[in-house]
């Protein structure tokens, strides 16, 4: 599939676009949209752990759905199923349809994530760094565009559905590249490999993955859950604290380009991640010092501390041998890693409710950068999944 190498690089890049709108999207308009639907305060809560319950569940099924079906069929039918999901939320007025179209839209985002590293290994096996960078630079993108533009659009056409419904047009662009590669379709499992997801949870590698991905995932979902509230309890208004968290969002850009390149290419794997994940507790003291005064610099610093997503991808690249020891690793890691992620939101803001302030939970977040810290020191250093599989699941 050499000849058709640039339209996967194009398929993947508007896969990777795609693939934060969906959850971030409905933030920015929330109040509109729980006022339109008579939206409960459950319900409400309930829409915002979607994302990471669609992540957790849905992701587990995409190794197996493209080793039954083909990954590039599997990867089309995602991005229908956002573009589906997004655009009928968009248009339905009742509470119950709205979520159930987000779960829709949401479950293509969660599998379609899963399936990027494999498709990165399948394609461009000598260049996993510099096309993680780069989709992970476009996923950077797409999150700050949701974040930032999505009340303009909403505001320019006068209604909140067209801030949501926009992000299924470029959906609908994101499937074009996918409809000329299902010809060229691949099963995972053909060459005889078949790894389970409860081999992978036996090694070693697909633990600490798994957790190291649940924590700066949950650090990520703090930081764009709660922290403009932070900013708001701090002085600053809703604009600006919209403006601060879209600065974090921003910041991760280019060193979501020029990292996961870096880290794949260097032996000293290890001061990168070290170097990344500090900036973390560094943003997370600067608030707890001056959380007005030191806002920039510490948007600034948590920005590149976000930046262990795209590390995090290029190591489970790195951590495998094959597409379909990618594809398992993938699929256990980001399938237990929302698991994990989804404690962060929902236990900051209770602590939050029950403190009356901001210290006790950045000082939590704080204390978890420290097995978040060993485990990035342990996967630092080579070694494959493949390699650990437990002899009774090693394929034949």
């Amino acid at each position: 599939m050499r000849r058709s190498a640039p339209l996967v690089l194009l398929g993947i890049l508007l896969l990777a676009l795609n693939l934060r709108p969906a959850a971030v999207s409905v933030g920015p308009v929330l109040s509109e949209v729980r006022d339109a639907l008579s939206m409960s305060a459950a319900s409400a809560g309930l829409l915002t752990s979607l994302p990471v319950l669609a992540f957790a569940c849905f992701g587990a099924l995409a190794p197996l759905l493209a080793r039954a079906v083909g990954v590039h069929r599997v990867t089309l039918g995602a991005v229908v199923a956002v573009a589906v999901g997004l655009a009928g939320r968009a248009a339905v007025s009742q509470e119950l349809p709205f979520l159930l179209l987000s779960l829709v839209a949401l479950a293509g985002m969660a599998v379609a994530n899963v399936l990027l590293p494999s498709l990165v290994k399948l394609h461009f096996p000598d260049r996993i760094g510099r096309v993680t960078a780069l989709y992970t630079t476009v996923l950077a993108i797409g999150l700050t565009c949701a974040l930032v533009l999505t009340v303009p659009v909403a505001d320019a056409v006068g209604s909140w559905r067209a801030g949501l419904g926009v992000w299924a047009a470029l959906a609908v662009i994101a499937a074009v590249p996918w409809l000329g590669l299902v010809a060229h379709d691949r099963n995972l499992d053909r060459t005889g490999t078949r790894i389970r997801f409860t081999a992978v949870a036996r090694t070693p590698v697909g633990r600490a993955m798994a957790v190291f991905f649940g924590l700066q995932s949950l650090q990520a979902y703090v930081v764009f859950g709660w922290f403009a509230t932070l900013w708001r309890d701090h002085g600053y208004s809703a604009g600006t604290a919209g403006l601060l968290v879209g600065l974090v969002a921003a910041t991760s850009i280019p060193f979501s380009l020029w990292l996961p390149a870096l880290l794949a290419r260097t032996p000293h794997q290890r001061r990168i991640m070290w170097a990344v994940m500090l900036c973390y507790p560094l943003g997370y003291a600067f608030l707890l010092l001056a959380p007005h005064g030191l806002a920039v610099p510490a948007a600034l610093l948590v920005g590149v501390g976000s930046t262990a997503f795209p590390i995090v991808l290029t190591l489970i690249g790195l951590r495998s041998r094959t597409p379909e020891g990618t594809a398992a690793l993938s699929g256990f890691t980001q399938a237990t890693g929302y698991l994990i992620a989804g404690v962060g939101p929902f236990g900051i803001g209770l602590l939050h409710d029950v403190t009356h302030g901001w210290t006790a939970p950045l000082v939590v977040l704080i204390v978890l950068m420290v097995p978040q810290l060993l485990l990035g020191d342990y996967l630092s250093r080579p070694a494959y999944v493949e390699d650990q599989l437990p002899t009774d699941s090693v394929p034949s």
